[in-house]
């Protein structure tokens, strides 16, 4: 891994006072909990946890929006971190690319930082991504993730 700031990178990081057993366990088996700012949704459709293997996932909007996020993990570090991506779907077919997404955590403390990172291919689809509401969205997100951590942390 890089040290420093990325080009066409966004990211987003809190500290959860939980310990990081319990932030990994709802960050990878309670996405539908978390993933989405809410009034949205996320429903896992396939999740197969190694490199190659499918990362499908569709989010659900109030209005009846539908927006599926197929494609592969790149890397699955149980207890640490998973990377995904959306530029190959899992038969390795190319797709319209967007990002890399990178969901850290590591121990801080008592309890735990995370960090969700959004790679680009370029400052255009980074620009875009910001426009979306990149920041506002998942800071929201990691929020709803460190309410459900803290809420249950022992």
């Amino acid at each position: 891994m890089t040290d420093g700031p990325q080009l066409n990178e966004l990211s987003v990081t809190r500290y959860i006072d939980a310990p990081p057993s319990k932030v990994w366990e709802v960050l990878t088996e309670r996405q539908n909990e978390w993933r989405c700012p809410r009034p949205w949704r996320a429903e896992v459709d396939r999740q197969d946890r190694h490199a190659g293997g499918a990362c499908n996932m569709t989010f659900y909007g109030p209005d009846g929006e539908e927006m599926p996020q197929n494609g592969i993990y790149l890397a699955y570090e149980e207890g640490r971190r998973f990377v995904t991506t959306d530029a190959i779907t899992e038969d390795f077919q190319p797709s319209g690319p967007f990002m890399i997404g990178i969901w850290e955590i590591e121990p801080e403390g008592a309890g735990t930082r995370y960090t969700a990172r959004a790679r680009h291919w370029s400052e255009d689809t980074r620009k875009q991504h910001e426009e979306m509401g990149f920041i506002e969205g998942w800071t929201i997100c990691a929020a709803q993730l460190a309410k459900i951590c803290e809420g249950e942390a022992p």
